[in-house]
């Protein structure tokens, strides 16, 4: 569970949680650095008492690139492997770094992980204490966040967010300065300002929708309604961006909006036919096949790790369920094909819309 607080703040809330809950039922969670392959070099280099001037030489032939290994280097880098070839010291460094490669040089707290049990946390994983900065100490959790879940403790991240810090600075100044105190969740969310502003495409400032894409696809759509805003936060991702101007030409009437199958209409009609959340791949499985929503999140689940032998049973899964229901496998077939790009790639609706009432919050106030 993500929640999002004044970045100011985050210690209060976790402060708050630990005298809420109990100092024995609350950590911060653990997180390890793994030696990459250019850190893996300059350790054992030093280890080894290399010159540092020679292993830097060797560390920098190596491609900065996410997921980057000494083998994958060497595959792509010609000079690299001519000198591993060439000069047996070198090949000594690089075979023993490959050696230590991937393995945890240090821990450090999770960014914003903090894991919350009904019974004293002892009684699942073992803990050590960490000091805060200020003399205080907190628990933090000897097990990563992959085990903490495997074992079924609640997580959560408490993310600091400056815009919300941003939000209530102005909030402040605009008392001080002219005595009017805003209650940003008792404002118009219809306010004809805000949404002028918004179709101008001057969004500077604004969260979420200030990035150069962002503000030019803002302008075309020209949002009149809060469920636009939320959508187009859902939409501009790498995936999902490309149904952008279909979108927008479907709220504007350009082009018409289309349902495969009736039955689509009053889950999509809030989106012009488009898929954009995560619940709508939800509620059409449901409706189509029949699934449970608990069954259904499983299959959205399992279609978004793309593995083409999973992809093809469950079509048979889904396109047997709708059968069942009353629907052709013809459209049937249609329907999945039209759910099985957005089941990766839709976006949570509940997580779409706070960040979308964070960019009207700073579109009113900026309006």
């Amino acid at each position: 569970i993500d929640l999002d607080f004044e970045d100011e703040r985050r210690d209060e809330v976790i402060s708050y949680v630990s005298q809420k809950y109990g100092q024995d039922h609350v950590a911060q969670i653990i997180t390890f650095g793994t030696l990459g392959a250019r850190a893996a070099l300059r350790d054992v280099g030093r280890a080894l008492g290399m010159p540092y001037s020679e292993v830097d030489r060797v560390a920098r032939l190596v491609p900065f690139a996410p997921g980057m290994t000494l083998a994958r280097a060497l595959d792509e880098n010609s000079e690299l492997k001519n000198i591993y070839h060439e000069d047996a010291v070198v090949r000594n460094l690089i075979d023993s770094a490959r050696g230590v490669e991937g393995i945890a040089r240090h821990a450090s707290t999770h960014a914003a992980g903090v894991v919350i049990s009904k019974e004293p946390l002892t009684r699942y994983v073992p803990l050590q204490r960490v000091s805060k900065g200020n003399g205080e100490t907190i628990a933090m959790t000897q097990f990563t966040m992959e085990d903490i879940a495997r074992i079924g403790l609640l997580k959560m991240d408490f993310l600091g967010l400056a815009n919300l810090t941003i939000l209530g600075r102005a909030k402040e100044i605009i008392y001080q300065n002219r005595g009017i105190d805003i209650d940003l969740h008792n404002i118009s969310m219809g306010d004809t300002k805000t949404f002028d502003l918004l179709s101008s495409g001057e969004t500077a400032g604004i969260f979420q929708l200030e990035g150069a894409g962002m503000r030019r696809y803002i302008k075309e759509l020209k949002p009149t309604t809060f469920s636009d805003i939320s959508a187009m936060v859902a939409l501009y991702r790498p995936g999902p961006m490309e149904q952008i101007p279909t979108f927008i030409k479907a709220k504007h009437g350009i082009e018409p909006i289309h349902y495969p199958h009736p039955t689509l209409a009053s889950i999509l009609e809030e989106t012009y036919g488009v898929i954009v959340y995560q619940e709508q791949v939800l509620f059409i499985a449901q409706a189509f096949a029949g699934y449970s929503l608990g069954q259904a999140d499983i299959f959205r689940k399992a279609m978004g790790k793309k593995i083409p032998e999973v992809m093809r049973k469950e079509r048979r899964n889904f396109i047997s369920g709708a059968k069942r229901n009353g629907f052709s496998a013809e459209v049937a077939g249609e329907v999945f094909a039209l759910i099985e790009p957005f089941a990766g790639y839709a976006f949570n609706k509940a997580h779409s819309v706070s960040y979308a009432l964070i960019a009207y919050h700073t579109a009113y106030l900026k309006a």
